[in-house]
């Protein structure tokens, strides 16, 4: 069933309100932010609830109302919202809980959700289990608690599946300008990414913040980040629940490299949305994109008057994609004549305190600084406590910071170390200067990084869209590792090659056949090495034969297969399937590597070389590939070719495949190939 708009629900002229304490307060809230249009409270008994007369039932509203606040027990809500949908309203918030959030406790929990959502039809209701809607551009609340926000005429809009972190990021005092504040609760029809498709089109939302406890469409997700792009606002994501491995992990190392994630860390990436790790890089990130938008680079500039919190920058930087660029040889001179001989021009930058105070020398070193072409300009600067100190002199250097932003039309920050040393009309007054006040170095670097790559994301050609790959039914087959080669190598892929035997005398008889020397595996068995299951560098027919005895009570059969060369690398692709997302493309160190490097990356499906030779340049095994130290070297275009053969393939299978685990992929030296030495393929029948 196709749902109405949110636009009347997320921006009503009229709001309806069920409900005893509730419903007052949503009233409370409306009534202190300046909401303009008609409340109308509904009650059994009550004549008139803050002022406004009480109506009986919803057929007794005046008309349909835009947005409905239902603030009753579990079972009313589903007639009042059956009510609302016939007399066509808007929407409404649901804020009973008790629904599938509470199984565990209540069994009918599932089916009551069930029939919320049947009696809604097609009209668009929020929650169950959640608080609901505030939308500080207009003073609209559905909203039954205090909050922290003010009316704004342009911001952020920020969407979270909990109450209680919305209220708290409404309590922020950083400078952050929140357009709409949303709760999704247990998501029964409308999930986040509806939500915020719905606040992207309003010209006066500037960025979006999720927080997302668990995916829930994967295609509305990337619906949600093509047309963010189109409308250039972008998208950060605070994604929590880093959980254990799927039960198969056991089964393949590729699904214990693939965790989930893991996989949600690829396909924000592919999408091009940020993602944060902290409610602080939340807030940090918003209030950067919010003035700046999405950086151009990697590049940004720091300049303080203090040598250690210089340092502080620099080592904020170790681990981050982001770069304090050298300047440049123009930039020095100017430089050089505001601050004087004692100062090291260096990015980080101490200017010391020759120039505090002064607002020529100042706006001259900050205007030198601005010129060199970084994506981002910082001043460290910590603000005095009001009630104590006198902070004329770091007005003058906000007044340098702004002329020289303005001069050069530089992206510029003001960086307070501490939160509390940045006074919230600071903030609000730098933001509308167009400067970004930060709080935290650690953040701020969060920040800059995050920006900066949604920045390169929107710069490059828009991504491939996502495999939509429905689950997949019916019985898990695990194909022997001769019949999954030959799959592989009828892909592109080259194996080694060998013969299957069915007794220890057959195996011997093919090992003459194949040339000596050669590796003896039993089949049937998943993780060979664990039980003696494979044998290496056998070069003999009574050799072959002993050691097919030896494994003869684990071995449905037998493979024999040339010995590979001895490699330059060894690798690991595979592709295992995520509950939600479906299947994804792992690389990494492989051999006996693979739990001692855990160095490996993730890829959503389909990928492009492009993709995967960006995957592979992250991997700390490319070394190897390039020629460590003067070793032999291969190439990472053949490679990339071999792995995008493999990609393609779990692509073209995906409507059956449920893992697959190339390990080693052996990477040979100069040039010559590369091959897989072992494999396992499961497919649903």
């Amino acid at each position: 069933m196709t749902q109405r708009p949110l636009d009347r629900l997320i921006r009503p002229q009229t709001i309806a309100v069920f409900g005893g304490r509730e419903a007052r307060r949503v009233i409370e809230q409306c009534d202190r932010m300046g909401f303009a249009g008609e409340i109308w409270p509904v009650h059994p008994t009550l004549d008139a609830v803050l002022g406004r007369r009480c109506y009986r039932s919803v057929e007794d509203l005046p008309a349909a109302p835009d947005a409905a606040f239902v603030g009753v027990n579990r079972m009313l809500t589903i007639d009042i919202v059956r009510a609302l949908s016939a007399r066509g309203a808007g929407g409404a918030v649901c804020y009973a809980s008790g629904f599938s959030e509470a199984v565990a406790e209540l069994a009918d929990g599932v089916a009551l959700q069930e029939a919320l959502v049947s009696a809604a039809g097609d009209t668009p209701i929020i929650g169950p289990n959640c608080y609901g809607v505030i939308n500080g551009l207009d003073g609209a609340l559905l909203w039954p608690d205090q909050h922290g926000m003010v009316r704004v005429e342009r911001g952020v809009a920020i969407l979270t599946q909990s109450s209680n972190i919305a209220i708290n990021l409404s309590m922020q005092r950083r400078g952050l300008p929140i357009s709409y504040l949303m709760t999704a609760g247990n998501q029964a029809q409308i999930g986040l990414s509806d939500l915020a498709l719905a606040v992207l089109e309003d010209p006066r939302v500037t960025a979006i913040g999720l927080h997302i406890e668990g995916f829930c469409n994967v295609q509305t997700l990337q619906k949600l980040a093509m047309r963010a792009r189109e409308l250039r606002k972008p998208i950060v994501a605070l994604k929590v629940g880093k959980s254990e491995q799927a039960q198969r992990a056991a089964v393949s190392h590729t699904a214990s490299l693939a965790g989930s994630d893991g996989v949600a860390d690829a396909v924000l990436a592919r999408l091009g949305i940020g993602r944060v790790a902290t409610l602080p890089e939340l807030i940090e990130t918003l209030k950067l994109l919010h003035v700046t938008g999405p950086l151009k680079s990697n590049a940004i500039s720091s300049m303080s008057c203090s040598g250690g919190e210089a340092s502080l920058m620099a080592d904020a930087a170790t681990g981050r994609a982001v770069d304090f660029r050298a300047l440049k040889a123009e930039q020095l001179p100017a430089l050089r004549r505001s601050l004087g001989d004692m100062v090291t021009l260096s990015n980080p930058l101490d200017y010391h305190t020759f120039v505090w105070g002064d607002l020529s020398r100042q706006t001259e070193a900050f205007t030198a600084m601005f010129e060199g072409d970084y994506a981002l300009n910082l001043i460290v600067l910590d603000f005095p406590r009001d009630d104590r100190c006198d902070a004329a002199d770091w007005m003058t250097t906000i007044a340098a910071v702004a002329a020289a932003a303005k001069l050069t039309g530089a992206r510029a920050g003001i960086l307070a170390t501490l939160p509390e040393n940045m006074p919230e009309a600071i903030a609000t007054q730098l933001i509308a200067d167009g400067i970004v006040p930060l709080c935290g170095i650690s953040e701020t670097i969060a920040a800059a990084e995050v920006a900066s790559r949604i920045g390169a994301v929107w710069h490059a050609p828009p991504p491939l869209p996502l495999l939509d790959m429905p689950s997949t039914t019916g019985e898990i087959e695990t194909l022997s590792e001769a019949v999954a080669k030959a799959e592989l190598s009828s892909a592109g892929l080259t194996v080694p090659l060998g013969a299957t035997a069915s007794s220890p005398n057959d195996a011997a008889e093919q090992a003459q056949r194949l040339g000596f020397p050669v590796a003896l595996k039993a089949l049937g068995v998943e993780h060979k090495s664990e039980v003696g299951a494979v044998v290496l560098n056998l070069w003999d027919r009574d050799a072959v034969r002993n050691a097919a005895e030896r494994m003869a009570s684990v071995a449905s059969g037998y493979l024999v297969e040339r010995m590979i060369e001895r490699p330059v690398a060894e690798l690991i692709v595979g592709a295992v399937r995520d509950p939600v997302v479906g299947l994804t493309l792992t690389i990494g160190a492989g051999g006996i590597l693979v739990e001692l490097l855990e160095d490996s990356a993730i890829l959503a499906l389909p990928a492009t070389k492009a993709d995967i030779l960006e995957a592979i340049s992250r991997l700390k095994v490319r070394k190897l590939i390039e020629g460590y130290r003067g070793g032999a070297k291969s190439s990472l275009e053949i490679v990339a070719d071999a792995i995008l053969s493999t990609a393609e393939y779990v692509v073209k299978n995906a409507a059956r495949l449920e893992e697959l685990d190339i390990n080693p992929l052996m990477v040979l030296p100069e040039n010559r190939g590369v091959v897989a030495a072992d494999a396992l393929i499961r497919l649903r029948r």
